[in-house]
């Protein structure tokens, strides 16, 4: 039997709805939720999802601002700038678009995004929130891959959770929620030796390593939940060019029970999550006014 495919695009639409009327109503007590993006240098695609994350912001409710910067720029001005939007009180969300330049430390930077106001959840105090059980605002991916299973109804409480890929903000922070979740969790990375033997075990199997078609029919346990996280770009045999994800959707979905489609999967529920987020910091500190 087919496995369910999980809707990103209308579970993400729910949040956004979620979102706008948490935004109302902190206008009704007179705060405000507003987004200030850092880009480093201009391409037309960095442009482009500047853009649209503006939109995605304007129809929230949510106020953005998106301040743009030279290649050339220094790591002191950058830090000055991150430390001035720290302070002031109508910024209440910043997020850094990556990648940067060669000669910029991204983890420095991050690190200096205030917690509250830190939306992407990379400041490595949010991530330490996350390690200790007591969340205040976590990485958008991870948090979308955790919304997305629970969208299905499976009981993540003793269930056998395999992570496959361990980057910083996207595998350990999901490997962390699902061990929140009393799930038992397994994460497989570069060394591990056999990752069929793992994943084959898997109630919930999460994909994060941006190797198209990396995970087959074989990798997977009959019935089980497939979060498909990546997101690679390659060339049909006609010369076209197509998304796909790390699954190989056509054969996985034959056989699991329920499975996130790429695109229309983990990339709309992400945007969801940033803007939650946006919404989550703006209310803390309105709390704290």
């Amino acid at each position: 039997m087919a496995a369910h495919v999980i809707d990103g695009i209308s579970l993400a639409s729910r949040i956004k709805s979620e979102v706008a009327q948490g935004v109302r109503q902190l206008q009704a007590r007179a705060k405000a939720a507003h987004l200030t993006a850092i880009l480093v240098g201009s391409t037309p695609a960095g442009q482009l999802y500047a853009q649209r994350q503006g939109e995605a912001c304007a129809a929230m409710g949510i106020g953005y601002e998106l301040r743009t910067f030279e290649p050339a720029v220094t790591q002191r001005e950058l830090k000055t700038e991150i430390r001035r939007l720290n302070k002031d009180p109508a910024v209440t969300g910043i997020m850094m678009h990556l990648p940067l330049p060669a000669h910029l430390d991204r983890a420095r930077l991050q690190y200096e995004i205030d917690v509250v106001k830190d939306v992407e959840g990379v400041n490595p105090a949010n991530l330490g929130y996350v390690l200790y059980g007591r969340t205040l605002i976590a990485p958008c991916t991870a948090l979308a891959v955790l919304e997305l299973i629970r969208s299905t109804g499976v009981e993540l409480r003793g269930a056998e959770a395999v992570v496959v890929g361990a980057s910083e903000i996207v595998g350990k922070p999901v490997a962390l929620l699902l061990a929140e979740q009393m799930a038992t969790v397994t994460v497989c990375h570069i060394a591990t030796r056999d990752v069929p033997a793992h994943t084959r075990r898997a109630d919930v199997l999460v994909v994060a390593v941006g190797s198209a078609g990396l995970i087959t029919a074989e990798h997977v346990r009959d019935g089980a939940v497939v979060i498909d996280v990546g997101i690679n770009r390659v060339t049909c045999a006609d010369g076209t060019k197509k998304t796909v994800g790390d699954v190989d959707f056509a054969s996985v979905s034959a056989k699991a029970g329920w499975i996130t489609p790429v695109p229309g999967g983990v990339g709309p529920m992400t945007v969801a999550m940033l803007l939650r987020n946006t919404l989550r910091g703006a209310q803390i500190l309105a709390e704290q006014a």
